[in-house]
């Protein structure tokens, strides 16, 4: 299909972040987009802010017959939409051109210049950076991101389209559409084992990523993971390597050793190792496409991350409180680390909300050994997504799990009032479902106090 030739694009779950950015892109490049979502949020506010029109309830009526011109318009759909969708399947029934977000994704990068970044963790942060980047740079890009940019306020950074930066999702094996010039892989530790099965089959999709990457490209690993590549890791001997860390009023200030130079005193502000490490090989694939060092270091200090990635709402002597998206049991071992390393000696209440039934159940030991590590727990009920409900998994049978003393299922209703009972002076609110919803609550609340 040739996207010159398609002149009306509509969306199907249209408020998803990754779709939200695809709409943002068609309509910059003059393209007559639309969409149904069944959740009016900021994300659909935005696009409605350009003039582009978003429908929340599921009916054909509500499609506009300029969007009904099989030539010349292009359906795009997320797999988080249920099979039963009304507008889908009047679409599919008429013999649209219907694709996949990763699909269209694909269609996008293949005339261009791409840089790919691939992952079970860390994905989001690394693309808005190395967006971010190449950017301050000058290079002529589309970045797609998976969250909201705080440098950008948008899931878009749109500076030229020879070039390409995105996310390579493996949910739904969804980043084989892909074929980049450069690609890394941030880690590969099991997760959506409802679509693979389990841990080998994950893997094997990652390889199978890895040979999708043209013949003359370059793939970065980090170090350790079982796969030939340039590799990058912290303090160690891999060809892009962080040495000499130190901390410096709340950010972080180390060399890089690359295969070629030393890159010193480099600036980094986002807390947290696993950040360090996404900053590290965000640089190497800039420094591998040909960007100059010393605005590469410009830039880097520059980066101000992705909201609700360690994000800070409130920040003062007495009272910190942070949110952030980590949703699998590494990633709250992640955001446990940078929150000890920022504030070793504070008490730290957790409040945690997990996300899907599949991801609880098939994770619940290591789930449980996380959350056990803060000083409180607060957890809340599994958000379900696209999930129905398993018997037995539940948030309570997690709660049992966790060795902690200061431990409690809460419901939304009550979270303040239990938050005030707390003598903690750093709150993390933590989770991928709609934890975000609270966050503007506990903000407005402890912002008067504090």
């Amino acid at each position: 299909m040739n996207l010159k030739d398609i002149h009306n694009i509509f969306f199907i779950g249209i408020g998803g972040i990754g779709m939200s950015a695809l709409a943002r892109y068609f309509h910059a490049n003059d393209k007559n987009v639309a969409g149904y979502d069944k959740t009016q949020t900021e994300i659909t506010d935005g696009l409605q802010d350009l003039g582009i029109e978003v429908h929340f309830k599921d009916a054909i009526e509500n499609i506009k017959p300029v969007f009904q011109n099989i030539e010349s318009t292009l359906v795009v759909y997320t797999p988080a939409v249920p099979a039963d969708n009304e507008e889908l399947g009047y679409f599919k029934n008429h013999g649209f051109n219907v694709l996949k977000r990763a699909q269209t994704l694909g269609l996008i990068t293949q005339n261009t210049f791409c840089l790919a970044v691939a992952g079970t963790h860390g994905k989001t942060t690394t693309t808005s950076i190395l967006g971010h980047l190449m950017n301050v740079c000058n290079v002529p890009l589309t970045a797609f991101l998976g969250g909201i940019s705080e440098n950008y306020n948008s899931n878009l950074i749109l500076n030229g389209t020879e070039v390409s930066v995105v996310e390579a999702d493996e949910f739904d094996r969804s980043f084989l559409t892909l074929s980049p010039d450069l690609a890394c892989i941030t880690s590969m530790d099991a997760d959506h084992l409802d679509v693979y099965g389990d841990a080998s089959e994950l893997e094997k999709s990652f390889v199978d990523f890895s040979r999708n990457i043209k013949s003359n490209g370059k793939l970065f690993i980090r170090n350790g993971l079982p796969l030939k590549g340039i590799t990058y890791g912290i303090e160690d001997d891999s060809d892009y390597t962080i040495q000499n860390i130190k901390i410096e009023n709340g950010a972080y200030v180390f060399d890089v050793i690359t295969p070629k130079t030393v890159l010193k005193d480099l600036q980094f502000n986002l807390p947290g190792r696993h950040n360090l490490s996404n900053a590290l090989i965000a640089l190497a694939m800039a420094v591998e496409y040909g960007c100059p060092h010393q605005q590469l270091a410009k830039a880097l200090a520059s980066y101000k991350g992705v909201k609700r990635r360690f994000t800070y709402h409130i920040k003062t002597d007495d009272f910190v409180f942070i949110d952030d998206y980590a949703h699998h049991p590494e990633e709250i071992n992640a955001v446990h680390q940078a929150v000890r390393e920022m504030y070793p000696n504070k008490k730290v209440l957790a409040i945690f909300q997990p996300h899907l039934y599949t991801r609880t159940k098939d994770f619940v030991d290591d789930f449980a050994k996380s959350l056990s590590q803060f000083d409180e727990l607060m957890l809340l009920d599994i958000y379900p997504a696209r999930e129905l409900p398993i018997e037995g998994v539940t948030s309570s049978w997690l709660l049992d799990k966790v060795n902690n003393k200061n431990k409690q299922l809460v419901t939304k209703t009550e979270l303040m009032s239990k938050i005030h009972e707390s003598s903690a002076q750093v709150i993390l609110t933590i989770g991928a479902g709609d934890i975000g919803e609270e966050v503007k609550h506990i903000k407005k609340e402890f912002s008067v106090a504090s």
